[in-house]
Order: C-alpha cells, then structure tokens, then sequence
C-alpha cells in the first residue's frame, strides 16, 4: 500500500518478537503482522480490545516510538517514526501523547503537580508569561472537571488516582495534540470516575478534534465511547470494524466468545452457568503460534483442517465488518454464504 496524503498515522505489516532466555527456544511473538490506519481529515476513535497477552500494550510502544518492532513500520504522516529527524521526533511527540495504564508511576513523587502542566508549556512556548502560563493550566484543569485551588501546589501522593489521570488529560489540554494513545487508562480508576474520564476523551474528540486510540480489556467501556474496534488474539488483529456492529452481531468465534464471557446484568440469565460452559474454550486450551496457522485453532467450536495449516485472511462480512476466519471464505467452506454472524443483546 502506498503512502497516502490522507493517513495520520499507518500501523502497517507490525510485527514484534521477544527472544526468551534461552535463545534455542521460539521467541514470543507479542505483535503478529498487524495493519491499520488512522485518518488525518476527521478526528477518529479507536478501541483495540483483547485479552491479557494480546500484544496490545506492545503494539502500543511500538506506536509511540518506545519498542521498535521486528519487522514492518510505523509511519506518522508518511514518515517511519524509527527513522525521523530530530525535529520530527519533537513534532511527532507534540502531536502523539500517550495516556499510561498506572496514574502514579507517570509522576515524579519529588515534584508538585503544577510541573506536568508547566513543562509543556515552557518546552513548546504555550505562553508569553507567568500570568498566561497560570490561566492556561487553570483552564486545562477545568476542561477535565478539576478545581484549580484543589490540586494546584499539591503532590501526586496527595491526589486520587483519577484525579491524576485527568491531570494527565489536561496535559493534553494544553498540547493539543492530534492523536491520544491511551494504554488501559482505567484499570485503576474507581468505577464512579471511569464515565468522567471517557466522556472527556469523546470531548476532547467532538470540541478539540483530538483522535483517540483506546486499548483496553473491558468491552463495556469500549461499547460506551463507541467508535471503531479492532479485536486482538495472541498478537493478531482477528477482527475489526464498527464498534456497534462488531459488539451486537460479533462473526469471529473468538469475538463471540470474548462477547459471550461479559456478565449480563439480567438476573434471569445465569453467567456462572455459561462461564463455566466457556470455560474450556476461554481460559485452558492453548494458543497457537504458527505464522502459518489460525491462532484460535486450539480453542474454536469451528475448527476446520485448514485451520491447522494456512493463516486466514480478512474477509468483508458486512460493509462495516471484516473477519479474519475460513469460516466466511467461500473457497475452503462451501457453507460460508449461510454462516452469519451472532446475535448478543449487548456488553452493557
């Protein structure tokens, strides 16, 4: 694919493998040859949801220019971050800013809180004075629903972790970047303050046209921000499309099953009784890691031989909807045209 004008930012062809201790054994493939694009018109929201070793924290650091992958590029504008200048490494981060999983370790404890929004504004002469500087980090902190008075003069010790997270946000505020990448920026937030937190992040895409690329575990903040999603198995994308369609209608037996382990908060449906019929299929069987197989082979209700022996590819399933499964390929599964995709009432 060539380089397009129209791209922000090109994940293409990613790939990250991590040598174990012993190098006679395979290294661990974290990022399996994945591809996607954001647009650089209109700014867009992506979720990429996936379990625990899904490679979703890697490829985040590939993003950002913190781990460079073993083969393929990350492209900012048509440039390969891992081969940027030093002013476009400095453009690039100005415009990149990422949103971390732990709101304390972000911090330097020595500190007070008023040098996360000073620093930006001093390093990228965000303000002509003091008194300028001091309105736009009050201004920021009130965009993320804090109190200046409140936090302002204080240490991270002596704030909660949401209210670092939106501190972290405000930072943001500030820069204006074009594009967020937040790595599991709830996982510790109290459940109360996780609505607040994500509706800054749709605020900050609607008023400011700041994108957003939202990694994270948890399908029912992924369905509240809405969207597109990608879903990650074992270092692949194995889905991808619009979040609506993908949440009510899932077509990958993994994206089905991940859907199907989301507790109903109807009283009448008994999740322990279908957790437990998931069980073998969601929790114990082994992943596959051949480039040259389906890494869902070991858990898949639909297995079939070429499973075992070819990687499928994405196949359109709706207009809004690809698959990576030889389930909907009419070339291996003379019944693919009658395969359709399964219904769920919601990950609400």
């Amino acid at each position: 694919m060539a380089n397009s004008p129209d791209h922000f930012l090109d994940v293409r062809n990613v790939s990250t493998h991590f040598h174990r201790r012993q190098r006679s054994q395979a290294p661990v493939v974290a990022v399996d040859d994945v591809s996607f694009s954001l647009p650089g018109g209109k700014p867009t929201l992506l979720t990429i949801v996936g379990e625990s070793g899904s490679g979703k924290t890697t490829l985040t650091r590939n993003m950002l220019g913190l781990t460079p992958p073993t083969s393929g590029s990350v492209l900012y504008q048509g440039k390969d971050i891992y081969h940027m200048s030093s002013e476009e490494w400095i453009d690039y981060r100005r415009e990149v800013q990422p949103v971390f999983q732990d709101p304390y370790a972000t911090y330097n404890p020595f500190y007070r809180i008023d040098r996360v929004l000073e620093v930006p504004i001093r390093k990228f002469k965000l303000a002509k004075s003091k008194d300028e500087a001091r309105s736009r980090m009050e201004e920021a902190l009130q965009a993320v629903d804090l109190r200046p008075s409140d936090v302002l003069g204080r240490y991270p010790h002596q704030l909660s972790g949401g209210e670092r997270q939106r501190i972290m946000l405000a930072r943001i505020y500030l820069i204006r970047p074009k594009l967020i990448i937040a790595d599991e920026p709830l996982s510790m937030i109290d459940a109360s303050l996780r609505t607040v937190f994500l509706n800054i992040l749709l605020d900050l895409r609607d008023n400011h046209g700041i994108s957003c690329i939202h990694i994270t575990h948890n399908l029912a903040t992924a369905y509240y921000l809405g969207g597109q999603m990608m879903i990650m198995c074992r270092g692949r994308v194995i889905e991808r499309g619009d979040m609506d369609t993908i949440v009510t209608k899932p077509s990958h037996p993994y994206t089905q099953l991940l859907i199907e382990s989301v507790p109903s908060p109807d009283p009448e449906l008994r999740w322990e009784r279908r957790k437990q019929e998931t069980k073998n299929l969601t929790e114990i069987s082994e992943l596959k890691t051949d480039v040259n197989a389906c890494v869902f082979t070991g858990r898949c209700p639909h297995v079939m031989p070429t499973c075992h022996t070819n990687r499928p590819q994405f196949i359109p399933i709706t207009p809004v909807q690809e698959s990576a499964c030889f389930l909907y390929d009419k070339a291996v599964n003379p019944e693919a045209s009658k395969v359709a995709p399964a219904r769920q009432a919601s990950a609400d």
